[in-house]
């Protein structure tokens, strides 16, 4: 990096900070300005009615924000190769100009690769392809397979996605090899059953991969980004080898790509690797490994979500670039901040996937972000500054409350937050005391910081009451007081062995050695959780975590997995998680997250109780009935997870005054805790106050 002047060093922080981050990057016909780019993500605006000029708006904001390069959501060459939007045709790259005219109108000096997706065997239609006729675990059909024909075909696409990016401006592409799409399913022996050139041994298999870059480079020329996308650890059992990983890097590199990044996991792989229950970096010592046999540029990924965390990455050497997919959403602004020195400032990925794996895997949903409502919204929801500032209060700071503050004192409102509590956070201070939920921390930094940048006047461990808020003549008062635990009727539920889930997390009462837990909702599953763990948090170290989901990051076996049974530490406590419903339990936890959750609790031993009448608890313990049949748990605690209702005592009592009164968050609909619609809804009602 070249020298840094005083005056660069004062103004910008980040440049001595971060020295490795800002460190520019030479790829001989370009440059990127640093060392962050932005990682492919599915939005759903791919396929929106409205969707390119809303695409062009939020990559343009990211490109503001100062990133280096971004790489577009997948954009399928043919019709065969996925549900999302197509480039083929010159009327088609004159949409995507949009988005390109955008992002270089927003900074000249910010590269947009368009990412080249051909989901193969998870393409979700009848005519998908793939190497063999062999069905994904996650698919919804058996794909076809490609005779000669038809991989002449698939390659030829290939090629003309990438000219037709050319076209429409881009400065590169990416080719996606991994994840279980379509190339991969050449690359991997249980998935590729061929016993032509393109099947058998590995040099075979690896062909079509290898020419697929070929080609592309060859219509592209000399001057144009190439990133293949490489599965470097599959997380699979009967993925690719180590030194087949090794030998496709090479021969990629030879086929003339730019740039190598690497992947880990195919979807259907029964491994988390982006979940908020994975470390940080968790696997860019994989990225390291296989950079030493590479001489191209590399890219690592996965849960980096803050500027220190790239430095740290880029200064061990295991990586060239840093992909920050996810935290892109949550903040545009991070690369500026952290340049800055505003790190404190940043709206952190907490990796909760709510709302933007669990939309783009749950169905034709537009992704967002739980933390940033704003996400692929930039031209709809709008915060905006007021003409005239109004006086309000808001009731409440858990995360509707804070979302409402923070929002409407940007936009010019004066505003007072007020909450019994003595620290700020309603819920998400129960949700990071559960190991795996640490990030919840990150936000609640994010929000304390906010409130003093915004002047927030905050009231800590003050009761609002209606009279004195209409006392204080504010012209509108918010009731964001959240949720009371519900108190199911059952004979005995005033016995001592029963707590609150309330009780439970903050550790306000004992919890014997054999529990039975009242409620299989998201919470029932975090109490479940936080009782049954032993040891450090897997989330806080990769050791751990690696040993718990079996992967073995020193030998790299085939695949990544030891292929032994994980090893899950416990503790002694004997767990009855039950639900009133038949359903399987957990069965609407978060679409890409929940079977993480299942799994590990099955790991630890928790015994799973669905159908379940709940008839009356007494020293003996729970007494019920289970799919009719009576049935005595002699447990120790019975931990209340039964739901709960708004709290609008204070709403109830304003609107009886006369006073403004609105109810955002758990006050407004509680009838499961859901952060996601609580901070939406509180923004988008600031937006408009």
């Amino acid at each position: 990096m070249t020298a840094i002047t005083q005056a660069e060093a004062t103004a910008l922080p980040g440049l001595t900070r971060y020295p490795h981050v800002f460190e520019p990057l030479d790829l001989g016909f370009t440059r990127l300005k640093n060392r962050i780019l932005m990682g492919s993500m599915h939005t759903g605006l791919e396929e929106a009615a409205d969707g390119y000029p809303r695409m062009a708006e939020y990559y343009a904001e990211r490109a503001r924000g100062g990133v280096g390069m971004i790489i577009t959501g997948g954009i399928c060459p043919n019709l065969e190769a996925g549900r999302g939007s197509k480039l083929s045709t010159p009327e088609e790259a004159a949409q995507h100009q949009l988005i390109t005219d955008a992002v270089h109108q927003a900074d000249p000096d910010v590269k947009i690769c368009l990412q080249i997706l051909h989901t193969g065997p998870l393409a979700g239609n009848p005519d998908c392809v793939a190497a063999s006729a062999v069905k994904s675990r996650i698919g919804r059909h058996t794909p076809n397979a490609l005779d000669e024909a038809g991989i002449e075909k698939q390659q030829a696409d290939f090629v003309q996605c990438a000219r037709m990016a050319q076209l429409a401006g881009y400065d590169g592409v990416e080719i996606i090899g991994s994840a279980g799409y379509l190339i991969s399913t050449f690359l991997v022996q249980k998935t590729n059953l061929r016993t032509d050139q393109y099947g058998g041994p590995w040099e075979n298999r690896m062909r079509f991969a290898v020419e697929v870059v070929q080609r592309v480079r060859e219509a592209v020329g000399p001057n144009f980004i190439v990133v293949f996308r490489i599965s470097a650890m599959d997380m699979l059992d009967g993925g690719l080898a180590w030194d087949e990983v090794v030998s496709l890097g090479k021969a990629i590199e030879a086929a003339g790509a730019n740039i190598i990044s690497t992947h880990f996991c195919w979807h259907e792989a029964p491994v988390p690797t982006i979940a908020t229950m994975v470390p940080r970096a968790a696997f860019a010592q994989v990225t390291g490994r296989l950079k030493k046999h590479l001489k191209v540029p590399m890219i690592t990924s996965n849960r980096i979500n803050m500027p220190q965390v790239a430095e740290e990455v880029l200064a061990r050497g295991d990586a060239d670039l840093v992909s920050m997919a996810r935290p892109m959403l949550a903040d545009p602004d991070l690369v500026t901040k952290a340049l800055q020195g505003r790190e404190d400032e940043i709206n952190t990925c907490i990796a909760c996937n709510q709302a933007c794996l669990d939309h783009t895997f749950g169905g034709n949903q537009e992704v967002s972000c739980l933390v940033n409502p704003r996400a692929c919204h930039e031209t709809l929801l709008q915060y905006l500054p007021v003409k005239a500032g109004k006086r309000v209060a808001v009731v409440g700071a858990g995360p509707a409350g804070l979302a409402y503050a923070t929002v409407a004192a940007r936009r010019g409102h004066q505003v007072t937050l007020i909450d019994t509590a003595a620290e700020i956070g309603g819920q998400f201070n129960l949700a990071k005391r559960i190991p795996g939920k640490e990030e919840f921390h990150e936000t609640l930094r994010y929000f304390r910081r906010q409130i003093e940048l915004l002047g927030i006047t905050l009231r800590l461990n003050t009761k609002a009451t209606a009279q004195a808020l209409k006392d204080e003549g504010f012209d509108t008062v918010v009731v964001a007081t959240g949720i009371t635990p519900r108190t199911p009727q059952i004979d005995g539920i005033t016995h001592a062995k029963v707590v609150p889930y309330i009780d439970a997390i903050l550790g306000r009462k004992p919890i014997g050695k054999t529990v039975a837990i009242l409620g299989a909702g998201g919470i029932g599953f975090d109490v479940a959780e936080l009782i049954t763990h032993e040891g450090t948090s897997a989330a806080l170290d990769i050791s751990t975590f690696a040993r718990e989901w079996g992967i073995d990051f020193v030998n790299h076996p085939r695949g990544g997995v030891t292929g032994v049974q994980p090893q899950v530490a416990k503790n002694d406590r004997t767990v009855y998680l039950m639900q009133r419903k038949a359903d399987a339990l957990g069965k609407n936890l978060g679409r890409t997250t929940g079977w993480t959750h299942r799994m590990v609790l099955g790991r630890r031993g928790v015994n799973m109780v669905a159908g379940v009448e709940y008839l009356k608890i007494d020293d003996a313990g729970l007494h019920t009935r289970v799919n009719g049949e009576p049935r005595l748990f002699e447990v120790d605690t019975v931990i209340l997870c039964a739901g709960q209702t708004p709290l609008r005592t204070l709403h109830d009592e304003l609107l009886a005054l006369g006073v403004n009164s609105q109810l955002v968050g758990g006050a407004f609909e509680a009838s499961e805790l859901d952060a996601k619609r609580a901070i939406k809804q509180a923004s988008e009602m600031a937006a408009l106050v």
